[in-house]
């Protein structure tokens, strides 16, 4: 038999096509880099001002599609903070990247309070947290997202701070705002009586901003701030001055007031002060005698007042948190014990400092 020929169509040489193949690649990786170049030197100056932060907006008017924003996101290469504003980075974020993107998110005229205002400024008795507290215009139309928590206010601080890329309000501002979130009596007394002691705001400025939040969750730093009226300047010095309150013996107790020598010198301040027995208080934190001339200067305000007739009791804030009852009694019984011999207190009190 006669087999037909058949005339085969030789085959498409494979090193032509994989080179065909390569520079198509190339030039497609070619042209993203070109692209890519062109974006971020569009934005070199934005990100860096923003710590690599932007917004959805910002990348389309460079002209960067949300596709290209898709694309960078899910091979890991961008990270989105909230709802269109990503990170042109993969490193973990920080504090300053979260207070910049929430600033973003909320839009201007947004202010930052609460307690992560309180960290920019310093404190450091407020609670850690990851949570950016976020003062919008009561009509803007912005809700809480991600890391972000968003109340809206017919009244934004009028002495914020600006940090170039999001402003801050003011310390009494964002003290009221974050004792109004906290439930923990100690927790605000700390900060209240850091914000006053560490000089971040005055007692007028705290005074205008408890009284324009009116009773709207303010129970617990108002009641505070009349302790700090009273004279109370701490948190251990608060809860001493609660549980003295407790006692049928005591008599009424001077807090930080001025005392001065008959000659009218001044003296030391102590804590408390019991008048009519000549009993000073110290709440002696470790705080304050962290080191040899904290420890020297203790010494020296013990000596000054003892040599008046004063007789000055140490409590350390762990007894009177732990062991008040002792703490208590131990008041009561050397007021009593003073009470009954005759005394001599060369000074006189004024009002608290």
């Amino acid at each position: 038999m006669i087999r037909p020929i058949v005339h085969k169509r030789p085959d498409r040489p494979q090193v032509a096509l994989a080179g065909r193949h390569a520079q198509l690649t190339c030039g497609i990786l070619a042209r993203m880099v070109i692209v890519e170049a062109g974006t971020f030197a569009a934005l070199e100056a934005t990100l860096d001002q923003q710590r690599q932060v932007v917004t959805r907006r910002q990348l389309n008017a460079a002209g960067v599609d949300d596709v290209f924003i898709s694309r960078r996101i899910r091979r890991g290469l961008w990270l989105r903070l909230l709802p269109g504003v990503y990170a042109v980075d993969a490193a973990p974020v920080t504090t300053e990247q979260r207070r910049i993107a929430a600033s973003l998110y909320a839009g201007s005229p947004s202010q930052l309070t609460g307690l992560n205002a309180l960290h920019w400024y310093g404190f450091r008795y407020a609670p850690a947290t990851d949570r950016i507290h976020v003062l919008v215009p009561h009509e803007t139309r912005r809700r809480s997202a991600g890391f972000v928590v968003v109340q809206r206010t017919r009244a934004l601080d009028d002495a914020p701070r600006d940090s170039q890329q999001y402003r801050i309000v003011s310390p009494a501002r964002a003290v009221v705002d974050a004792c109004r979130a906290l439930a923990d009596l100690g927790t605000v007394r700390a900060i209240v009586a850091e914000a006053v002691q560490g000089g971040h705001t005055s007692l007028d400025a705290l005074d205008r901003e408890i009284r324009r939040a009116a009773r709207s969750r303010t129970a617990l730093v108002r009641h505070v701030f009349a302790e700090i009226i009273d004279g109370v300047r701490s948190s251990p010095e608060a809860e001493l001055r609660a549980l003295a309150a407790t006692s049928t013996t005591l008599p009424a107790i001077l807090w930080n007031t001025r005392l001065r020598a008959d000659d009218g010198s001044a003296l030391p301040t102590p804590d408390g002060w019991i008048a009519e027995a000549g009993i000073a208080l110290e709440v002696d934190s470790r705080e304050h005698h962290s080191s040899p001339d904290d420890w020297a200067r203790t010494l020296q305000r013990h000596n000054i007042l003892s040599q008046y007739g004063a007789l000055i009791l140490h409590f350390t804030p762990k007894e009177i948190r732990t062991e008040p009852a002792r703490v208590l009694r131990v008041m009561e019984r050397t007021y009593l014990s003073r009470m009954q011999s005759p005394i001599s207190i060369s000074l006189s009190a004024g009002a608290p400092y």
